[in-house]
């Protein structure tokens, strides 16, 4: 069986990191607010494309608006639990059979499934900061508060723990990140292909020997795989753990 030779070669592996890409997060029941109906129906309802209002620069000059659509498309989206595929993903670490995981997802679908070693490259909703006196508040209080939330210390607007559009990522993460892929002997790229943002930062560090990728989608990069899978992710890594469960009951 295809999952029997997977768990062979991770079980093998000294260390081996997970890209979780875009198709892991919409698998879970998350819009894919840059495509489709979502995208069209952000323009209707706010006058501006996904990609102008989520950004720096329309953050700094129109806060009401921004936070407005904040509340309203972003952390109402990220009510929204972590599916299967990332409570899988867990049981493959606590079997010892994935040390790290990294992601430019902002949901934090991997932490709130139980997973450790999350490398949040574009950081997450459930982490923010006043950027004056750097007093950090949840996601809850961005959520529920009335029109801008300000820092009960400062009367500033609290800066989403995110990375918008005409932000560069953090230097910190990305070495931490690229560290994580160097050690890597096994890479598994989760629902992305391999000429995407995720994996155009993060493969060139790679130097391992089983570069393992799983999309839905075929993609002229697929060929730089050692192992290519064409199906949903989340399918993938459950039957990683429902064959993990077969050999303990065994």
């Amino acid at each position: 069986m295809r999952e029997k030779n997977i768990l062979q070669i991770l079980r093998e592996s000294r260390y081996t990191v997970v890209l979780s890409g875009i198709e892991m997060m919409s698998q879970s029941g998350y819009p894919l607010l840059r495509d489709g109906e979502e995208s069209y129906d952000i323009e209707s309802r706010y006058g501006y494309s996904f990609e102008e209002i989520f950004s720096s620069s329309f953050y700094s000059a129109r806060k009401e608006l921004f936070f407005r659509f904040y509340k309203d498309v972003i952390l109402k989206a990220a009510e929204i639990p972590p599916g299967q595929g990332f409570i899988s993903l867990k049981k493959l670490q606590d079997h010892g059979l994935v040390n790290s995981i990294i992601t430019r997802r902002i949901a934090g679908l991997e932490e709130r499934a139980g997973c450790t070693d999350v490398i949040n490259l574009k950081g997450t909703v459930f982490e923010n900061r006043c950027p004056s006196c750097g007093r950090s508040y949840p996601m809850e209080y961005m959520r529920d508060a009335k029109g801008v939330p300000l820092c009960e210390k400062c009367l500033v607007a609290i800066r989403p723990g995110v990375c918008l559009f005409g932000e560069m990522i953090d230097n910190g993460l990305m070495t931490r990140a690229a560290g994580e892929v160097e050690k890597a002997d096994v890479l598994i790229v989760l629902g992305t292909n391999l000429n995407s943002p995720l994996c155009g930062q993060m493969i060139q560090y790679y130097t391992g020997s089983s570069l393992i990728l799983v999309s839905e989608r075929e993609h002229y990069s697929d060929q730089r795989a050692d192992i290519i899978i064409h199906g949903r992710s989340d399918e993938f890594v459950n039957k990683l753990a429902e064959e993990l469960e077969k050999e303990e009951k065994g």
